[in-house]
């Protein structure tokens, strides 16, 4: 699973990009501070299972606080867009064509509306941040038309002249998209077009085919960043109004990114996406530092619930994709061979099945399945149930050790 973290310039997207995964990226008060992209790992947050077993977990990859588990996913921080991008203005080609990859997007936005709309800083409140949830959905859009009307002729074409559907011609043209001809076949009959005959397709029919198309296959969720900024708050109830279908996160990177190092030296007892935190090392801190602190209890976590970072992260990948952890067990017992309680959580789609999810283990427990076990339950299960979120799983198989 590849997240992709985009936005215009100076909305804090870096910041954002550092608070969730504490990769070491550049962060700076003006546009283009990013160029190459920063690729590194994001965590969602599980409630354990461990605990509903009477042990502790040793993850083998990830890590785990207090019955809190951290699942990884891959995250990519692209450089920040521009209006006119999908036209390469800004840059604006190749960064699209960095988020080729990504399962779906974090669009971080300043919602105190302290970033015009070419990433400069401006007075808070005297810019809308709503044009920048357009104008990123405009980029994207008229990227995925451009794709479509590139070889669009050959396509309607050979679709007309040799009788070839025009789904197959689709599908392989945005395969790198992760687009199928499945789906392809379903958007074509959602707006009743020809698919036999592809000449007939309107400019319109072509561009809303194109719309669609980005949607399913990059879905994104709004970081409503800078919300420590007294303007934000009108701001984000407004937003959620407008842009009903979105799922917008309340947000501040930079307490998200303070607190995790406080924590990281010590500083402080907190948890990422936890709704408090406690100074644990008071005479360590400056005045300074603790009025900061301070500044984000009253402002953020007590206004908001928490920094918001932690909860983009988990609905973009559990609301947003739909996806569901897993916990594989071997042999009927909660240890691998090295002695390690339940070293592993699978991030898996909604509807795996036991045989699906025996195949994501490896493609032998899938070839010689005999049957599953759902271990909190002690039920055995059949190749065809599907697996629910937080669920513990042995697959038995005919594979041999």
């Amino acid at each position: 699973m590849l997240i992709g973290v985009v936005g215009k310039a100076n909305v804090g997207k870096s910041t954002f990009f550092k608070a969730a995964t504490l990769a070491n990226v550049p962060i700076g008060n003006y546009p283009f501070v990013t160029i190459k992209p920063n690729h590194g790992m994001g965590y969602v947050r599980v409630e354990c299972v461990d605990k509903e077993f009477g042990i502790k977990c040793n993850p083998r990859e990830g890590y785990c606080i207090k019955g809190q588990r951290f699942v990884s996913f891959e995250m990519l921080d692209v450089a920040g867009l521009v209006p006119g991008a999908h036209q390469g203005r800004g840059m604006g080609n190749q960064f699209l064509d960095d988020l080729r990859q990504a399962d779906a997007l974090i669009h971080v936005i300043d919602c105190s509306g302290g970033t015009s709309e070419m990433g400069e800083p401006i007075e808070p409140g005297s810019y809308d941040p709503a044009n920048d949830i357009r104008f990123l959905e405009v980029e994207l859009d008229m990227w995925y038309l451009q794709i479509l009307k590139k070889p669009w002729e050959k396509f309607a074409k050979q679709s007309y002249l040799e009788h070839v559907k025009v789904d197959k011609a689709i599908a392989k043209q945005f395969s790198g998209l992760n687009v199928d001809e499945a789906m392809v076949k379903e958007i074509i009959a959602k707006f009743n077009l020809d698919s036999e005959n592809a000449m007939k397709w309107s400019e319109e029919q072509l561009k809303a085919f194109a719309v669609e198309l980005r949607r399913r296959t990059k879905p994104m969720i709004i970081a409503a960043n800078k919300v420590d900024v007294s303007a934000a708050k009108q701001n984000i109830e407004r937003l959620r109004r407008e842009f009903s279908d979105y799922i917008i996160v309340p947000c501040s990177a930079e307490s998200e990114l303070a607190l995790k190092e406080a924590s990281k030296h010590e500083l402080i007892s907190y948890i990422a996406g936890d709704s408090s935190f406690e100074i644990t090392n008071r005479e360590e801190l400056s005045e300074k530092q603790i009025a900061a602190l301070e500044f984000i209890k009253k402002n953020v976590i007590e206004q908001y619930g928490s920094t918001g970072v932690q909860q983009v992260m988990n609905k973009a990948v559990f609301e947003l994709l739909g996806y569901i952890a897993l916990f594989p067990v071997a042999m009927d017992k909660l240890q691998d061979q090295h002695g390690r309680y339940l070293p592993d959580c699978f991030l898996m789609p909604q509807g795996t099945t036991a045989l699906s999810f025996a195949y994501r283990l490896h493609s032998d427990f899938g070839d010689k399945f005999i049957r599953a076990v759902d271990v909190k339950s002690r039920l055995t299960i059949g190749k065809d149930h599907v697996l629910k979120h937080r669920d513990v799983i042995e697959i038995i198989s005919g594979r041999k050790p």
